[in-house]
């Protein structure tokens, strides 16, 4: 296909709908030098004459008419494509595809149902993946990470304040096998191991602090356990169950901590995440599909 198939075809078809070069060159906003310039360079292309031209007419050839029996109907689906982009441009609306970590989905599954009935025109995929995506290169409008994950080249809007970090354990689990009350105990534990998308397996993070101004030392964990899973909620569920300890963001166990479901444990020894953020190329921004998201977040 030439590079410069579509050229001039518009000045063509608007020259035999006025049989005008004067009033087309006026509804494109040109002179009619300019579009006389055109349909001579057209027709070289063509390899053939498309107008009749006289001092008071101007008509079509043959090939001409094949052209624009051809060219209208293409020219005014290239209109109502560019119209519907608009359009879409102007109200939210369309595919928004977010791209979040596992242990991201609590963030956003509480707002889904007023969301979806707020907006009804915008459809919404989710992409659980813990890999660092190129949302960009992926086709997403927007991912969500732990901010100190975001590259430097994207917007970043906080969506949770910074969040301890927590492992938890049912009441049931601890009766019986006693609290951990380090780190260092847990190898002593049954732990539900969490496999991440690479492959390996998610160490667990913690800090000691040795006294009230000194040095914090960072430390993993490689925990042992008779569960892996890849998700946050079948974590979360096994713990409650009494399978094991889970590690997670606290905000998101609160709830279940707070019925009596779970109980944290080592809590001295656990570090601060710094929250999660939505990120996007500056360009997105003006998207009005995700900006419709952002709002309606903050305000919730």
């Amino acid at each position: 296909m030439r590079a410069d198939l579509l050229e001039g075809i518009l000045a063509f078809t608007k020259v035999a709908e006025k049989r005008s070069f004067t009033a087309a060159a006026l509804e494109l906003g040109v002179t009619p030098a300019a579009i006389s310039w055109t349909i001579k360079q057209l027709e070289g292309r063509v390899g053939a004459p498309l107008l009749t031209r006289t001092t008071r007419s101007v008509g079509l050839t043959e090939a001409g008419t094949l052209l624009l029996d051809h060219a209208q109907a293409g020219v005014a689906q290239i209109a109502a494509g560019y119209d519907a982009a608009q359009a879409l441009g102007a109200r939210p609306a369309g595919l928004l595809r977010l791209n979040l970590p596992t242990v991201a989905q609590p963030v956003l599954e509480p707002i889904l149902p007023g969301f979806a009935s707020t907006y009804p025109d915008i459809e919404l995929e989710l992409t659980i993946d813990d890999r660092f995506v190129d949302i960009v290169a992926e086709g997403y409008d927007a991912g969500i990470r732990i901010g100190e994950t975001i590259a430097q080249d994207m917007v970043a809007v906080r969506l949770t304040h910074p969040s301890a970090m927590t492992v938890v354990g049912s009441p049931a689990y601890f009766t019986k096998r006693g609290k951990p009350q380090r780190p260092e105990e847990l190898a002593e534990h049954a732990c539900i191991n969490f496999r991440l998308a690479s492959g390996g397996i998610y160490r667990w993070a913690f800090k000691e602090q040795f006294d009230a101004g000194g040095k914090v030392r960072e430390f993993e964990i490689a925990v042992k356990g008779p569960l892996i899973v890849n998700g946050s909620g079948p974590s979360l569920s096994a713990a409650v169950s009494g399978v094991g300890l889970a590690y997670n963001v606290a905000d998101n166990v609160e709830p279940l901590v707070r019925q009596g479901l779970l109980e944290p444990c080592v809590e001295d020894f656990m570090p601060i995440m710094p929250g999660f953020f939505i990120y996007f190329p500056s360009q997105a921004r003006t998207l009005p599909k995700l900006r419709a998201f952002l709002d309606f977040y903050a305000r919730w």
